[in-house]
C-alpha cells in the first residue's frame, strides 16, 4: 500500500540530507533491508496511535534544531567513581584519544565503521534483526531509520564475566549534530556484563540498542541522560532472552526538551526475566516519554516495568506500557507500574497501561496513578524541624525509590541518588538546571 504523500514527502526530506553510506559486506545488506521496511511504514507523525501524546516533528524533521553544548560545573561525571572502560563518542562519532583500549577480558569490541566491511560476522544475526522482529505488532520507524542509516557504534561480544563495566559516553560539541548509532551487544550463555551509558549525544540523537542475552547470561544496563536540556533524543532497545537469561535496564532522566526512550523486550526462553525500570525528572519545557512493549513467549517468565516521573513549572510525562503474553506461556508473573508526581497544576501526565494475554495460568497486573505531593506527610516532616523545600526533596526521592531499587549494583544505585538529590537542590534553589 502507498504511503500517505505527507509521510512520503517528509521521508524524502529527511533521506535527502543524510549523508549516503557505503552498501558493502554484510552491514550493506541489513541497511538495505532496513531501508525497505523504513520506505513501507514512513517515518512518524502524530496522527499515529503511539505519537499521539508525543510530537515527533522535531525527531523527523530533514534538520535537527541547533542546541548549544552544555557545560555542568563542577559536577562530576556520570558513573566518574566507577572502575569502567571508557569509550567515547563525540557528536555520534568514535573517538580513539578520549577512549580506553578496546582490549577487556571476556568481551570482544569492535566499531561498526570496521568490521561492517566484513562479507561475514557475528553481528549479521544480530544487527536490525531484532529491530525487524520489534516492528510487530507496532511499527517503530525512528528505529528502522537508525538500522539503515547508523554510521557508527559498537558490536559487543561477551564470552565470560566482563572483568569491568563498559561505559559509552555520550559528548556533543557542534550544536547543529545529528547523530544516529547503533550498538549490538551479545551477551554468550552463562556471561555477564554491565553497560553504563552517559551524556546527551548531540543536537538531536537516536539511538538502537540491540541485546541478545543467551541462556543463564545476565545483563545489566544503566544509563543517565541530562543535564543538556536542548537536547532531542529517541532512543531505542531491543532485547531478546533465552532460558534463564537475565536483563535489567535503569535510565535516569533529567531535563531534556524531548526524549522518547522506547523498550521493546522478547522473553523467548523459560525462567527468564526482563526488568525495565525509570526515573524522570523535568521542569517547564520538558517532555519525556516511555514506551514499552514486553512479549512474554515462554512459560515461567518474570517482567517488571517501573516508571516514575516528577514534573513541575508545565512538564509532560508520557508513559506506554504493554505486556503480551502468547499462548503457551504459563505461569508468567507481568508486573507494571506507571506514576508520576506533579509539583504544580501546569504539569501532566499521559498513561496508557495496557494488557494482553492468551494464557489462563499468569499473574499480570498494572497500575497508573498520578497526583501531587502528599501534603500531611509534608507537614509532618516540617513539624520535626525540616525545611519546606527540604522536605520537598525527600518525599521525592521517596517517591522515586521504587525506580532505583531496580539496579542491582548498590554503588552504581548511589551515583544516581546522589544526581538526583543534586538536582533536586538546584531547583530549590534557583529553579533552573
Amino acid at each position: 500500500m502507498a504511503l500517505p504523500k505527507v509521510k512520503e514527502d517528509a521521508l524524502t526530506a529527511r533521506l535527502a540530507a543524510l549523508p549516503a553510506l557505503a552498501g558493502k559486506g554484510w552491514l550493506g545488506a541489513a541497511r538495505a533491508e532496513a531501508q525497505g521496511r523504513l520506505a513501507a511504514m514512513g517515518l512518524p507523525s502524530r496522527r499515529d496511535e503511539y505519537w499521539r501524546y508525543t510530537d515527533p516533528a522535531s525527531l523527523v524533521a530533514a534538520e535537527a534544531v541547533p542546541a548549544a553544548d552544555f557545560h555542568p560545573g563542577d559536577e562530576a561525571p556520570a558513573f566518574d567513581a566507577i572502575d569502567r572502560l571508557k569509550l567515547v563518542f563525540v557528536d555520534g562519532v568514535f573517538d580513539p584519544a578520549q577512549s580506553d583500549d578496546l582490549a577487556l577480558a571476556g568481551v570482544e569490541i569492535e566499531r561498526l565503521a570496521q568490521a561492517g566491511a566484513a562479507d561475514i560476522h557475528w553481528a549479521q544475526g544480530l544487527y536490525g534483526v531484532l529491530e525487524a522482529r520489534g516492528q510487530t505488532p507496532v511499527q517503530r520507524p525512528l528505529a528502522a531509520l537508525n538500522s539503515a542509516h547508523a554510521t557508527d557504534g559498537l558490536l559487543i561480544r561477551v564470552t565470560g564475566r566482563a572483568a569491568r563495566p563498559i561505559a559509552l559516553i555520550y559528548a556533543h560539541e557542534s550544536k547543529t549534530s545529528d547523530a544516529m548509532l547503533h550498538h549490538c551487544v551479545k551477551v554468550e550463555a552463562g556471561a555477564e556484563l554491565t553497560l553504563l551509558e552517559s551524556g546527551p549525544g548531540a543536537a538531536r540523537f537516536t539511538k538502537v540498542l540491540e541485546v541478545e542475552v543467551a541462556e543463564g547470561a545476565q545483563f545489566h544496563h544503566i544509563r543517565v541522560q541530562g543535564r543538556d536540556h536542548e537536547r532531542r533524543a529517541a532512543t531505542h532497545v531491543f532485547a531478546r532472552l533465552g532460558a534463564r537469561a537475565e536483563f535489567r535496564s535503569f535510565t535516569l532522566t533529567a531535563n531534556g526538551r524531548l526524549t522518547r526512550n522506547e523498550a521493546v523486550l522478547e522473553l523467548a526462553g523459560p525462567d527468564a526475566r526482563a526488568h525495565v525500570a525509570g526515573a524522570a525528572v523535568g521542569d517547564g519545557d520538558f517532555h519525556h516519554d516511555d514506551t514499552v512493549f514486553v512479549t512474554h513467549a515462554a512459560a515461567a517468565c518474570e517482567s517488571r516495568q517501573v516508571f516514575k516521573k516528577v514534573l513541575m513549572n508545565g512538564a509532560t510525562g508520557v508513559f506506554q506500557g504493554k505486556i503480551l503474553v502468547k499462548p503457551g506461556a504459563q505461569k508468567t508473573d507481568g508486573y507494571q507500574i506507571s506514576q508520576s508526581l506533579l509539583l504544580d497544576e501546569d504539569s501532566q501526565f499521559l498513561a496508557k497501561p495496557e494488557l494482553e494475554i492468551y494464557a489462563d495460568d499468569v499473574k499480570c497486573s498494572h497500575g497508573s496513578t498520578s497526583g501531587a505531593i502528599d501534603e500531611t506527610a509534608l507537614f509532618y516532616l516540617q513539624s520535626r524541624g525540616v525545611p519546606r523545600k527540604a522536605a520537598q526533596g525527600l518525599l521525592v526521592l521517596a517517591f522515586l525509590a521504587e525506580a532505583i531499587q531496580e539496579i542491582a549494583d548498590e554503588t552504581i544505585a548511589d551515583d544516581i541518588r546522589g544526581r538526583l538529590e543534586g538536582w533536586l537542590a538546584r531547583h530549590a534553589s534557583k529553579g533552573s538546571a
